[in-house]
């Protein structure tokens, strides 16, 4: 890992993240990809989202529910085998996502965190 490879992994992350365009976004992501986040809890009513393709579906969900998602990358952290995107949304929530690379240069793990968020109760899900 070195910080050419980072700087240019978070600048094509957020073009794809920003253009809404789902296969250049998981041009990002392994097969077998693991994602963990609050997001994917309040949409699928699980945090962890196992697979390409079930990773696929849920980005497509997201992207469906925030129309207007954007992604400004702000800082990015580097570690062994793994980095940190700092970013900001289109509604000013301040995330962090931790991401383990593999040997391809691909996302095989990532844990989302986020500034302000606050998850609605299952019941106002529809659960």
């Amino acid at each position: 890992m070195d910080s050419l490879f980072a700087k240019q992994f978070a600048a094509q992350w957020e073009e794809s993240w920003n253009s809404h365009d789902i296969n250049e976004i998981m041009n990002h992501y392994a097969n077998n990809v693991i994602i963990i986040s609050p997001i994917a809890g309040k949409l699928l009513g699980n945090p962890e989202v196992k697979g390409f393709e079930a990773v696929k579906s849920y980005f497509m969900k997201g992207l469906q529910a925030y129309p207007d998602l954007k992604f400004e990358v702000m800082d990015v952290l580097l570690g062994e085998e793994s980095i940190v995107l700092y970013y900001i949304n289109q509604n000013g929530i301040k995330a962090g996502e931790f991401m383990q690379i593999d040997g391809e240069g691909k996302v095989s793990r990532m844990y989302a965190h986020y500034s302000e968020y606050k998850p609605e109760r299952k019941e106002s899900l529809g659960k």
